[in-house]
């Protein structure tokens, strides 16, 4: 008896109609303008009296400043934004935190909140405390604070809902995806939520029954989670790569979308090329509607 094979034949594209707001893509060394009214922003340089792009990305431009956004980039941090990172190392007084920059990110022992909220200086105590609280391994969200002149990154969780990760599933993604938003804590309809950090760290947890605010961010949940809520999840894992795998922007409205779009299909067959194309084609028309 022959064993089962699964073959999969290619597919023409649909190609949707260009946004009256498209921008330019250029790659290094492609001239930008001639104009020698613009001004040189970032991923550009000037030579032969031309604006010369350094980077491969897109084109954006305020006024006349011109500058190129990077295709595929580490992250540049700055104040306010909100970051998923990895406890890489545990110094005197700080925490070094991989957030996916150039450099290690930075949380002091003072930049955090103490267990159960608690608003004092910080002792001795609390110093050789310190692997209690976080160790090499833990997944954090976190603000960024300040950002040091080198790039480098200072963090704080003072506020409740940063601190420490429970459980869940980490995606990895280019920073240059997520798009900036006032908030990004997303509680889904779907039964989970998401943490869009702005460094292109993405954190995917069931939607606890209670925010517990008293714990500080220190108490972890280590119960069963229940098969249901770890089907939402991969799901929505996978809606994530296949969004990514198109280059569609990440934020709560698109990944929403793309999860109803993909409700008919297997959460397995939604790693298949074609199947990503499917459902992401239907949630870039749904989001076109919604913007027309």
């Amino acid at each position: 008896m022959a064993a089962a094979v699964e073959v999969r034949l290619p597919v023409a594209r649909k190609r949707l109609a260009k946004g009256d707001g498209e921008r330019d893509l250029v790659a290094p060394g492609d001239t930008i303008t001639t104009d020698p009214g613009y001004m040189r922003g970032h991923g550009t340089y000037l030579g032969d009296e031309k604006l010369i792009a350094s980077v491969a990305g897109l084109v954006e431009r305020v006024n006349k400043l011109v500058c190129v956004k990077a295709l595929k980039t580490r992250y540049n941090g700055e104040v306010g934004d909100i970051v998923v990172g990895r406890i890489t190392e545990v110094q005197q007084k700080r925490w070094k935190v991989e957030t996916n920059s150039r450099l290690d990110s930075v949380l002091l022992l003072s930049s955090m909140n103490l267990p159960g909220g608690e608003l004092r200086r910080r002792s001795a105590e609390d110093e050789l405390a310190m692997r209690d609280y976080l160790q090499e391994g833990d997944l954090i969200s976190a603000e960024v604070q300040a950002v040091f002149s080198d790039g480098a990154v200072s963090l704080h969780t003072r506020s409740l809902k940063y601190g420490k990760l429970g459980q869940g599933v980490l995606v990895q993604v280019s920073p240059s995806l997520v798009k900036r938003q006032k908030t990004h804590f997303h509680d889904l309809p779907c039964g989970a939520s998401v943490i869009l950090g702005n460094n292109g760290f993405i954190w995917i947890y069931p939607t606890p029954e209670q925010k517990d605010e008293e714990a500080g961010g220190f108490v972890t949940d280590l119960e069963l989670v229940p098969l249901p809520d770890r089907e939402v999840i991969s799901r929505l894992r996978n809606c994530i790569m296949a969004l990514t795998a198109q280059k569609l922007m990440l934020y709560d409205t698109s990944i929403l979308y793309c999860y109803e779009a993909s409700l008919p299909h297997q959460i397995k067959d939604l790693l298949k090329p074609e199947v990503m194309e499917e459902i992401v084609l239907e949630t870039r028309q749904r989001l076109l509607e919604l913007e027309g």
